[in-house]
């Protein structure tokens, strides 16, 4: 690592935001996340971007870095302190659950102790919606299939009357210690226990309901307020809705996205709407009053005398609420002039006589 520059590493520009740090960062680790890819450079390669990542990440380690590269920033930096300062947290949201303990792990081998419960994953539910459905604000229920703590076994996932034993294989620590000799050095790997798969215990009678996991599959319905005017593709959070987590600890969130379906009257632009409706030539030369349709019902279009095909008029208030910000937006109507075909005889001679009179 010492003679590699930390841009590199992450494949981005010196001049990059912390958006883009990260970005770079949460792909790549994604990609060489040892729990992920088998391949033997691939815990050196996580290790290296995740080194990267906590310097860049950080505005006065990514200065002392600029300064004084990887010597300068260790000279500052103790390596715990390094990697305990960076923001891993939310990058790995929904994407298997690892995160800065793991990555921790990577450098440090971990605490004395057994693995921590594991927070519940996080749902994501992809919400449907029409326009009419965000001209204000509404309430929507969802029913929402997720993990629950299990009734009958309160979580242990061990049988009632029973309880788990401890593993005698970590001695309860839910880690594994392997040595190996090296000429005079002796490496020490800590790994997580393989027959408690990290728990430090062990059920020898599940519970027969949720047959140990500690979770039931259930579908539970929820509901949700939708605000006015909510963009397409906007997300809404709602705390410990997602699935349970291990041992009591707390549920994942749910993440709900909103969808907007296309419209076939309107198209929206931010909080205003665009619709096209056709007027008859007689009403455009003479003038008319036509009905067309908005979001909150039907109103009256006064078209002028002389209207022109393409003028767009404006009414007032007829669009969206502007969300996160103040008031409605307009509603544009587009003039189309109606071109009737095959005329009479008199209508012909009609439009003869009009056009010599002008």
């Amino acid at each position: 690592m010492a003679d590699k520059d930390y841009y590199e590493v992450l494949g981005v520009p010196r001049n990059a935001t912390k958006n883009q740090i990260k970005d770079a960062y949460r792909n790549l680790a994604l990609q060489f996340h040892p729990d992920r890819n088998k391949s033997p450079e691939a815990e050196a390669r996580f290790k290296e971007i995740s080194e990267a990542y906590a310097v860049l990440s950080d505005d006065d380690k990514r200065r002392a870095y600029d300064a004084g590269g990887r010597e300068g920033v260790y000279q500052k930096y103790s390596q715990e302190d390094l990697f305990r300062g960076a923001d891993f947290g939310d990058i790995f949201r929904g994407m298997g659950g690892f995160g800065f303990d793991d990555i921790f792990a990577q450098f440090f081998g971990g605490g004395g102790g057994a693995r921590q419960p594991s927070r519940g994953e996080d749902l994501t539910y992809h919400l449907q919606l029409r326009l009419e459905n965000i001209a204000e604000d509404s309430n929507r229920e969802i029913d929402i299939p997720r993990g629950e703590v299990c009734p009958t076994c309160s979580g242990s996932g061990a049988k009632q009357g029973t309880t788990p034993r401890s593993c005698s294989v970590c001695g309860g620590t839910g880690q594994v210690r392997k040595v190996q000799s090296a000429g005079f050095a002796r490496l020490v790997r800590i790994t997580e226990c393989g027959t408690c798969g990290g728990r430090g215990y062990i059920i020898d009678d599940p519970c027969p309901d949720c047959r140990g996991r500690g979770t039931v599959e259930r579908t539970r319905r929820i509901q949700i307020m939708i605000p006015a005017g909510v963009e397409d593709g906007h997300t809404l959070r709602l705390r410990g809705e997602g699935n349970a987590g291990e041992s009591g600890v707390p549920p994942g969130d749910l993440y709900v996205v909103v969808n907007i379906a296309p419209h076939p009257v309107f198209a929206r632009q931010d909080g205003d709407v665009y619709m096209e409706t056709k007027v008859g030539v007689v009403q455009a030369m003479l003038g008319a009053e036509v009905v067309v349709p908005t979001l909150y019902g039907d109103v009256k279009l006064r078209v002028p005398s002389g209207t022109q095909p393409g003028t767009v008029f404006k009414i007032r208030g007829k669009g969206l609420p502007r969300f996160g910000k103040w008031g409605k937006g307009d509603e544009y109507v587009k003039v189309s002039v109606e071109i009737p075909r095959n005329l009479s005889g008199k209508q012909k001679d009609f439009l003869k006589h009009l056009g010599e009179l002008r």
